[in-house]
C-alpha cells in the first residue's frame, strides 16, 4: 500500500517535471515571438515610409529591427529581418518612387539591402566583441579566485602542519626527553657507566624539541593578529638567526596594529619569503627588517647585504617565491617593489594603506 507521503512526493516530482517542460517550451518559443514582433515593427516602419512618400524617406529606421534581431537572437535572425526589410521597403515605395525604369528601382533596393547587410555585420561584430570581453573578464575572475583559493589552501595546510608539529611531534619528543632524563637518573643512582649516554640522549632530544618548535612557529605564526605582526616578525628574526647564524635586525618605530588578520598574514609571509631568499640565494651575512607607519601608510622593507639580484632579471623572473609575494601584495591591495640595494644586496619594499586608530602612537621619520 502506497503511503500519502509517497503520493505527495510523486505529485511534486510530476509537477516539477511539467514546470520544467513548460519553461523549455517557452524558451524555445521566445525567438519566434521576438521575430514576429520585429517583423511587425518592420511592417509598421514600412507603413509610415509609404505614408510619408519618397521625399521624406524613412529607410534608415529599418536598421532598428535589424539591430534588435542581431542583438537579441543572432546573426541569422538579423539577416532574415534585413531581407524582410528590403522587401517591405520595395512594397512601401514602389508607387511613389521617382524612378522611371524597373532597373533603377531594383538597383535602389539592392543599395538598401547592402546598407542593411552592413548593419548586420557591424552589430554582429560588436556583439561578438562584447561576448569575447565578457568571457575574458569571467576567465580572469575565475583565475583570480582560483589563485586566491590556492593561496588559502596553502596557508591552511601550512597552519595545519605547524599546529600538528607543535602539538604532536614536539609533545612526543618532550615526553621521550622526560623518559630519558628519568632513565639517566636511575642509571646514575645505580652507578652505571651508561648514565652519561642517557644524559646525552636527553640533551639531544631537548635540542631537537627546540628546533622543532622554532620550525613550527615559522610555519604557523600564531601571534599574527591585530597587535602581533611586530611580535611575529621578531620571532621570525630570532628563529632564522638561530637556525642560520645570519645577523637579522628588526627595526620598528612604533607598534603596528592591523585589523585584518589576512593582511597581517600576507605581510608576514612576504617578510618570511624575502628573508629566506636572502639567506638561500643572496648568501647574505646581515638582513634588516624595517616596519614603519606614517599617517595611514604602512611600509615593510626587507634588505640584505648579499649578492643581490639584477633588476631586469627580477622583472623576467618566473620564480614561485617572487610571484607568490606579488600575488599576496595584490590580494591585500598593497604595492610591492623589488630593487637593488645602494651598497650592494637586495631590497623588498611593500607599501600598504591601512586604517589606524588616531589615539595610537605612529612612527615618524
Amino acid at each position: 500500500m502506497i503511503s500519502s507521503n509517497s503520493k505527495i512526493e510523486d505529485w511534486e516530482v510530476t509537477n516539477q517535471a511539467a514546470s520544467k517542460k513548460l519553461t523549455t517550451k517557452l524558451r524555445k518559443g521566445q525567438p519566434i515571438l521576438l521575430m514576429t514582433g520585429l517583423l511587425a515593427l518592420a511592417a509598421l516602419i514600412g507603413w509610415f515610409d509609404h505614408m510619408t512618400g519618397w521625399e521624406l524617406s524613412l529607410f534608415i529606421l529599418y536598421a532598428l529591427p535589424i539591430l534588435l534581431a542581431v542583438w537579441w537572437i543572432g546573426t541569422s535572425a538579423g539577416a532574415f529581418i534585413a531581407a524582410s526589410c528590403g522587401i517591405i521597403w520595395w512594397i512601401a515605395n514602389q508607387w511613389t518612387s521617382p524612378y522611371e525604369t524597373q532597373l533603377g528601382y531594383t538597383w535602389a533596393m539592392m543599395s538598401r539591402l547592402f546598407y542593411f547587410g552592413i548593419v548586420v555585420y557591424a552589430v554582429s561584430a560588436v556583439r561578438r566583441q562584447q561576448e569575447a570581453d565578457a568571457a575574458r573578464i569571467t576567465a580572469l575572475e575565475e583565475r583570480r579566485q582560483l589563485e586566491k583559493d590556492i593561496v588559502s589552501v596553502s596557508e591552511y595546510e601550512q597552519q595545519r602542519i605547524g599546529q600538528d608539529l607543535h602539538d604532536g611531534l614536539c609533545q612526543q619528543l618532550a615526553a621521550i626527553g622526560c623518559a630519558a632524563r628519568a632513565l639517566a637518573e636511575d642509571l646514575q643512582q645505580k652507578g652505571s657507566d651508561s648514565a652519561q649516554d642517557a644524559v646525552s640522549i636527553e640533551e639531544s632530544l631537548r635540542q631537537t624539541v627546540m628546533e622543532a618548535r622554532d620550525l613550527a612557529r615559522g610555519i604557523f605564526p600564531v601571534h599574527v593578529d591585530r597587535d602581533g605582526l611586530s611580535a611575529a616578525l621578531r620571532d621570525l628574526a630570532q628563529t632564522t638567526q638561530k637556525l642560520t647564524n645570519v645577523d637579522i635586525t628588526l627595526e620598528e618605530d612604533a607598534e603596528v596594529h592591523i585589523d585584518s588578520p589576512e593582511a597581517s598574514m600576507h605581510l608576514y609571509r612576504i617578510a618570511q619569503e624575502a628573508v629566506s631568499n636572502a639567506v638561500r640565494h643572496g648568501k647574505a651575512r646581515q638582513i634588516w627588517i624595517k616596519i614603519t607607519l606614517q599617517n595611514s601608510l604602512l611600509t615593510l622593507i626587507i634588505e640584505d647585504d648579499g649578492t643581490g639580484i639584477n633588476h631586469k632579471s627580477v622583472k623576467a623572473s618566473n620564480g614561485m617565491g617572487l610571484r607568490t609575494m606579488q600575488y599576496r601584495a595584490q590580494t591585500m591591495g598593497a604595492r610591492l617593489f623589488f630593487e637593488p640595494r645602494l651598497n650592494g644586496g637586495f631590497r623588498v619594499r611593500c607599501h600598504l594603506t591601512i586604517q589606524i586608530d588616531p589615539y595610537l602612537p605612529q612612527s615618524h621619520e
